[in-house]
């Protein structure tokens, strides 16, 4: 069997354990289906590290059933398996992994005789994903990422019961079904200018024709149903309020792995699609996403900070890391691939960990907030507390964590594009960290001032429905072991010799056009691939002394952030009362305005979608 025959596998193997527990689902004890979902989940993983490695750095290709194009024209469904592709399945099927062993046992599963529900979901969530990563064609590309949005929108509200999960889910669906209407739209007018459906063909195709407004539009619509997916800034109302009421395995994988994928979607779409001539011009995809990140990276930040439900917290960092992740790709430059795709390889275990932690603390105390837990987990200090406070570290990119690696060289080749983008990277990052380690410390460790109760009900975390059949139970191994090996695993991103160098190769042929279009049979493209910033980027693949300096900078501002939450409130005299007055008009000018801009409304959220939709429009139509 050759390494390419392997593509198809990736995707047949979950999708056929998917169907296995449909249909004898129900006939298995709790166990069982457990002990099959592990191992079908284990077996995908070991499928995509073996074409990991036979891959060996280079492009796979597969046309399934043998249907290859002739002279540049063809109707088969490609998948593509390029290092960067496969790395990101990789991913998917190592979380999708962790989260069927820390699912054991974890939740009462509605309705119930049915055990296989919620295996069934996971793994045909993980057949989306898979799917989505390796396809080389665009309207394949739509049908995986709505198969895994779709399996998102069911598993948020896997608590039917409960009307708060049936309404985010409701929320997420539509928001997402909405900007995938768009998406589909926009591949109908690349269909109607080209004639084909193929990433690269249709890249061959554009050449022929100039950048004109159906090129613009479509290339914003297609652009839609990814940065809704990936949360990016106006488009994350959904993210928030789905990740608050989710179930906490659903969370790990939300957060840690299918928001990344619509970046990754954007970048992919642009280089195989848009990237030539014909296609839209690299300096305004720069300007506008690199725009977008920074808002989005800042405003994720703000937010974060003022959360108290836990999970909610999370999730707003998780958009400010969207925005860095934005920032990274929109470099257009092999460096900046290469060291997003570290930092989210090395986010994906810190997240995943820190996601998986707060379920203990859900499944201990019933509670996800951050005051009415001030204290109460003390006993949980030196296991679930220590592992709470790495994975804030980690967040913050404090060396050796691998998102610390990620983290400096994504801002090393910012930094040789805009001399103020790893400012952007230290201060967000250093918020988003400080707000975690603030809540580690006052849930385990009852440090600093108690928190007073205030009366705003969309940050609170108090009176949430256990997930659980038995609160207050021994926490189960499993929800101590699987955060932990997610941290290492960090870890050794950051750490692993060789890994840095292997993804730079990974970023350059990302980024070649040409080697794309001639591993998937097609004749050489027209002209060269526009960039903005090739050549200008630094190409370090390790640690430097920079990059450590900035990571450590940013975890000694993490801490100060929290030590000024928690201690900041007994302070006095002249000057504190001065610094707390001028904190205190910041907030209401600049923070009330936008936590009221988050209400949580599906027609705000709607109005935000169809807004940002016009512009990008209207900044990609001034920039063509």
């Amino acid at each position: 069997m050759n390494a390419s025959d392997l593509l198809p596998l990736a995707v047949a193997v979950p999708l056929l354990g998917a169907a296995v527990f449909a249909a004898v689902g129900r006939l298995l004890p709790r166990l069982a289906s457990d002990i099959l979902a592990t191992a079908w989940a284990l077996a995908d993983l070991v499928l995509l590290a073996v074409l990991w490695h036979r891959a060996n750095g280079r492009t796979l290709t597969n046309w399934v059933g043998g249907w290859r194009p002739h002279d540049g024209e063809g109707v088969g469904v490609v998948l593509v398996g390029d290092p960067i592709g496969v790395g990101m399945a990789l991913l998917a099927a190592a979380l999708i992994l962790a989260v069927t062993v820390y699912a054991w046992r974890y939740f009462a599963e509605p309705p119930s005789g049915h055990p296989g529900t919620f295996p069934a979901l996971i793994l045909l969530f993980e057949a989306g994903m898979c799917g989505f990563a390796l396809t080389g064609d665009l309207f394949n590309a739509f049908v995986f990422f709505e198969l895994m949005g779709a399996v998102a929108y069911a598993l948020t509200g896997y608590h039917v019961e409960d009307p708060r999960p049936l309404q985010g889910a409701l929320t997420f669906g539509i928001v997402n079904s909405l900007a995938a209407y768009c998406s589909l739209t926009g591949i109908g007018l690349l269909y109607a200018r080209t004639g084909e459906l193929g990433m690269a063909q249709i890249g061959l195709h554009l050449a022929d024709h100039r950048t004109d407004a159906l090129v613009v539009a479509a290339f914003v619509l297609v652009l839609t149903g990814l940065l809704v997916k990936a949360a990016m800034v106006p488009f994350h109302f959904w993210l928030p309020d789905a990740h608050a009421v989710a179930p906490t395995p659903v969370c790990m994988l939300l957060s840690g792995v299918m928001v990344e994928l619509g970046v990754y979607g954007a970048a992919r779409v642009y280089w195989t699609v848009f990237s030539g001539p014909g296609g839209i011009p690299a300096a305004a995809v720069h300007e506008v996403l690199v725009t977008a990140g920074v808002v989005t990276a800042l405003l994720g930040a703000v937010m974060c900070w003022q959360q108290r439900h836990v999970k909610r917290m999370l999730a707003f960092s998780t958009i400010s890391h969207i925005g860095l992740f934005l920032i990274g790709v929109a470099l257009l430059n092999a460096p900046g691939v290469a060291g997003t795709a570290l930092y989210v390889a090395g986010h994906a275990g810190a997240k995943a960990a820190l996601f998986a932690l707060t379920g203990v603390l859900l499944d201990q105390y019933g509670s996800v907030d951050e005051h009415t837990l001030f204290g109460r987990a003390v006993r949980l200090r030196w296991s679930v507390g220590l592992m709470f406070g790495l994975g804030g570290l980690a967040l913050a990119g404090v060396p050796p964590f691998g998102t610390g690696l990620g983290k400096a060289l994504t801002e090393r080749a910012a930094g040789a594009d805009l001399a103020w983008l790893p400012a952007v990277f230290v201060l967000t990052s250093a918020l988003t960290a400080g707000a975690v380690l603030r809540t580690a410390a006052r849930i385990f460790t009852g440090a600093g001032a108690t928190p007073h109760d205030g009366s705003d009900a969309q940050t609170r975390g108090d009176h949430e429905e256990p997930e659980v059949r038995e609160p207050g139970r021994p926490v189960p191994l499993p929800m101590l072991v699987v955060p932990g090996l997610l941290l290492a695993a960090c870890l050794a991103v950051g750490l692993l010799p060789g890994l840095g160098a292997e993804l730079a190769r990974a970023g350059r042929l990302f980024t070649d056009r040409a080697a794309y279009t001639a591993a998937a049979g097609l004749p050489a493209p027209a002209g060269p691939a526009v960039s903005a910033t090739a050549g200008a980027a630094a190409t370090g693949t390790g640690w430097t002394t920079e990059g450590v300096l900035l990571g450590a900078l940013s975890g000694v501002l993490a801490a100060a952030f929290a030590a000024t939450a928690l201690w900041g409130p007994n302070l006095t005299g002249t000057t504190v009362r001065r610094l707390g007055g001028l904190a205190a008009a910041g907030s209401r000018r600049l923070v009330l305005p936008l936590r009221r801009l988050h209400s949580g409304r599906l027609g705000d959220n709607v109005a935000w979608l169809a807004t940002g939709i016009a512009g990008l429009l209207a900044a990609f139509t001034a920039l063509k």
